[in-house]
């Protein structure tokens, strides 16, 4: 098992809409980009919903969803994982993302999509109901990563971006 660090989250002062992940599998780590891995939908979806060519450079991506109002981050901060895996995240290492601080730093902050069901876990075990804002959206939408074959991506695709366009209006 190798201690492994998330990246610094992407937000400026317009981010109405935080995007958050688990924690960046092993593509991403070595790329130092978020959704690195190439079969990792995230990209893809984001160049369909917010409107760019998924093969521009990744940091014309990310340019891209800051001016549209959305912020990149990770629930955990720090863990132990081998692998990519979110069920390889050992979770008696999982070290949380410090959301309270980052929410009151930017405050347009109104929503938080969690990409896959281990995010929404992680974040619901370190902030319980009363430790965030009760009047910030929250959702889980299906993962992105190509782990997650349970679903069609069209339906992926689908649930995404109602969540992302409900969240931007």
């Amino acid at each position: 098992m190798t201690l492994q660090r998330a990246f610094a989250p992407v937000v400026g002062p317009t981010t109405r809409l935080l995007l958050l992940g688990s924690m960046p599998g092993a593509a991403s780590l070595a790329a130092g980009a978020y959704y690195a891995h190439p079969r990792n939908l995230f990209w893809p979806f984001m160049a369909d919903i917010v409107g760019f060519d998924p093969a521009l450079p990744y940091a014309a991506r990310v340019r891209v969803l800051q001016q549209a109002g959305i912020g990149l981050w990770d629930v955990v901060a720090r863990c132990e994982r081998h692998g990519s895996l979110d069920s390889a995240i050992v979770a008696a290492s999982v070290e949380a993302a410090d959301l309270p601080s980052l929410l009151a730093t930017y405050s347009a902050i109104r929503t938080l999509l969690f990409n896959g069901a281990r995010a929404e876990a992680e974040f619901q075990r370190f902030h319980p109901p009363g430790t965030i804002d009760p009047t910030l959206g929250l959702q889980r939408l299906p993962s992105t990563s190509p782990a997650n074959a349970s679903q069609r991506p069209a339906d992926k695709l689908a649930a995404w971006r109602t969540a992302v366009s409900t969240a931007l209006e």
